[in-house]
C-alpha cells in the first residue's frame, strides 16, 4: 500500500501548479481568533437533547460566520428536526462534474449538570493553555477550527474545483436522525472527512506529538432485549421455571462468553504500529503477537484483560440493565436485561442476535434487537491513495515528524451512515490531547488551545488537495 501512495504522490506533484501545491495563504492570526472566538460562541450554547434544546440556536450562530464570510444565504441550510435541527452549507466548486467533499461533524453534546462541574459547563472558560466547557473536546472546538479554516480560505480568494460540503448533524449523541438524513441527502458524495474521529497523542511529560491516527472503520452498535416470561403465581408455592432466575443463568452465559477474535487490514496496522509507542513492554509483546497471529491465546488474553485494547481485538458483548418481577410476593411474570454490543465490521445485527441465543441456550428466552435506526452495520472504508496522501501530507505541515498509522473506532459516528451507503469516511481531526486531558463526555472537559494554529495548517493543506 505504501508503493502506491508513494507513486500517487508523485503523480500530484506534477500535475499540480505550484500554487495549488501551497494552497491559499490564509490570514493566520485572524483565523485563529476567529476559532477561539466561535468554539466559546457555539460551547456557550447548551445544545443538548431534551429540554431546552438549543442546538438550532448553535447552527444558526455557525450560519451568521458562514454568511460573513461569503456564502450566500441559500446555501447555508438549517433543517429542524424534532428538538434538534442540523446544517449543510455548500460552497460550490467550479467543476459541476466532480461528486462533493464533504466535512461532517454534529452539533449537539451530552448532557452535563453545572453542580458536578468545578467550572459552569456552559460558560466557556480559558484557563492555563486550555479551554473549558462542554463540547470543548466533543466536538464544538473542532467545529470552530474547521469551519474557520473554510471561513479563512475563502476570504484568501481559494475557488475549489470540487464542491465542499459543510454539515453538522443535531443528535449525534443520541438518535442520530439527523444523521442518517444527511447521510442520505449526501449520499454521492466523493469522500467524507469525518471532524469527529481520528486524532494525536501527546506525550505526557514532554507534551510532544507521540502519534496521529485517522479512522477507517467503526464497530457497529446495538443493543438487545433478553426476555424471559412465566406464569407467575404465589411466591409461597416456588416453581422450576422462574423467570428471574432463568434470565439471570442466560445473562451469566453471555458475560462469559468471548466473541472469536477478528482483525483487519486496519487493525493489523494499528496493532503493529501502536506497539512502538505503547510502555508496557508485556502489552506491546501482546499487540505485535496478535498483529501477526489472532488466535495467539496468550496475547489475546493479554490484550482481553485491558480496557483500551479489549474493545479492539473482536465483537464485545455486556449486559448493562436488568430487571424483573412485579411483587414482593409473588413469582416473576417478567424479567428482561439489555446486552449492549459493539460488533466488529462485516457482522450483521441478525447474525449477532442468533448468537447470543446460541450462548444463552435458555428455552423460552426472547432475543430481540431493539437499537432500531438508531444504528447500521457499516464496512470499512478502503485505504484511498488520494486521502492516505493528502492526509500525510496535511499531518506533516502540522506537526513535522509525528508517525502516522490507522485504526477502528470501538464507538460509533456519524461515519456509519454514509459507508453503510458505499461513501468512503475517514475520521481525520488534528486535535491532539494528552490521556490525561481525555474528559469527553465527562466532566471538566477541556481542549489544549494550542491545537489552532496547526490544525489550521493541517485544515488548509487537507481541505485543498482533496477539494482541488
Amino acid at each position: 500500500m505504501r508503493s502506491k501512495v508513494a507513486i500517487f504522490a508523485a503523480v500530484l506533484a506534477l500535475s499540480a501548479s505550484p500554487a495549488e501545491a501551497k494552497g491559499p495563504a490564509i490570514d493566520l492570526p485572524r483565523a485563529e481568533a476567529q476559532v477561539l472566538d466561535l468554539a466559546k460562541q457555539l460551547i456557550a450554547i447548551r445544545s443538548v437533547r431534551g429540554a431546552d434544546n438549543r442546538t438550532g440556536e448553535a447552527q444558526r450562530a455557525l450560519k451568521a460566520a458562514l454568511l460573513a464570510a461569503g456564502w450566500d444565504d441559500s446555501d447555508v441550510e438549517i433543517v429542524p428536526v424534532d428538538d434538534t435541527a442540523y446544517l449543510i452549507a455548500t460552497w460550490k466548486g467550479s467543476d459541476a462534474r466532480l461528486k462533493p467533499l464533504v466535512v461532517s461533524g454534529h452539533m449537539d453534546v451530552v448532557e452535563a449538570d453545572p453542580k458536578d462541574w468545578t467550572r459552569d459547563p456552559f460558560t466557556p472558560v480559558v484557563e492555563n493553555g486550555y479551554l473549558f466547557g462542554r463540547g470543548a473536546s466533543d466536538m464544538k472546538f473542532d467545529a470552530a477550527l474547521a469551519s474557520s479554516t473554510l471561513i479563512a480560505m475563502r476570504k484568501a480568494g481559494y475557488k475549489p474545483r470540487r464542491t465542499i460540503v459543510l454539515q453538522f448533524s443535531g443528535d449525534e449523541e443520541t438518535t442520530m436522525k439527523t444523521s442518517r438524513l444527511i447521510a442520505e441527502r449526501l449520499k454521492g458524495a466523493e469522500m467524507v472527512i469525518n471532524i469527529d474521529g481520528g486524532g494525536g497523542l501527546f506525550e505526557e511529560a514532554s507534551g510532544k506529538p507521540l502519534y496521529w491516527t485517522w479512522q477507517g472503520a467503526e464497530k457497529t452498535y446495538d443493543d438487545y432485549q433478553l426476555e424471559m416470561t412465566n406464569p407467575g403465581g404465589h411466591s409461597s408455592a416456588p416453581r422450576p421455571d422462574n423467570a428471574i432466575v432463568q434470565l439471570a443463568q442466560a445473562v451469566e452465559k453471555i458475560g462469559a462468553y468471548r466473541f472469536p477474535a477478528e482483525i483487519s487490514p486496519l487493525t493489523k496496522a494499528y496493532f503493529e504500529k501502536a506497539a512502538q509507542f505503547e510502555t508496557d513492554p508485556k502489552l506491546a509483546a501482546a499487540m505485535r503477537a496478535f498483529a501477526a497471529n489472532k488466535d495467539d491465546t496468550v496475547a489475546l488474553a493479554t490484550l482481553r484483560s485491558n480496557a483500551a485494547y479489549v474493545g479492539k481485538v473482536g465483537t464485545t458483548c455486556v449486559p448493562t440493565m436488568i430487571s424483573g418481577g412485579h411483587a414482593q410476593n409473588a413469582l416473576p411474570q417478567r424479567a428482561t436485561a439489555n446486552v449492549n454490543c459493539r460488533i466488529f465490521p462485516g457482522h450483521s445485527r441478525e447474525e449477532i442476535r442468533q448468537e447470543l441465543e446460541k450462548i444463552a441456550a435458555t428455552p423460552g428466552l426472547k432475543v430481540t434487537a431493539v437499537s432500531g435506526e438508531d444504528s447500521i452495520a457499516s464496512p470499512a472504508s478502503p485505504m484511498r491513495a488520494d486521502f492516505l496522501n493528502a492526509a500525510e501530507k496535511a499531518l506533516s505541515k502540522a506537526w513535522p515528524g509525528t508517525p502516522i498509522f490507522p485504526s477502528q473506532a470501538s464507538g460509533a459516528s456519524d461515519s456509519m451512515w454514509y459507508r453503510a451507503l458505499g461513501v468512503p469516511s475517514y475520521g481525520a481531526s488534528p486535535v491532539f490531547s494528552k490521556d490525561s486531558d481525555d474528559y469527553a463526555h465527562g466532566l471538566n472537559e477541556r481542549i489544549a488551545l494550542r491545537n489552532i494554529r496547526p490544525g489550521l495548517t493541517y485544515y488548509v493543506s487537507l481541505f485543498t488537495d482533496l477539494s482541488k
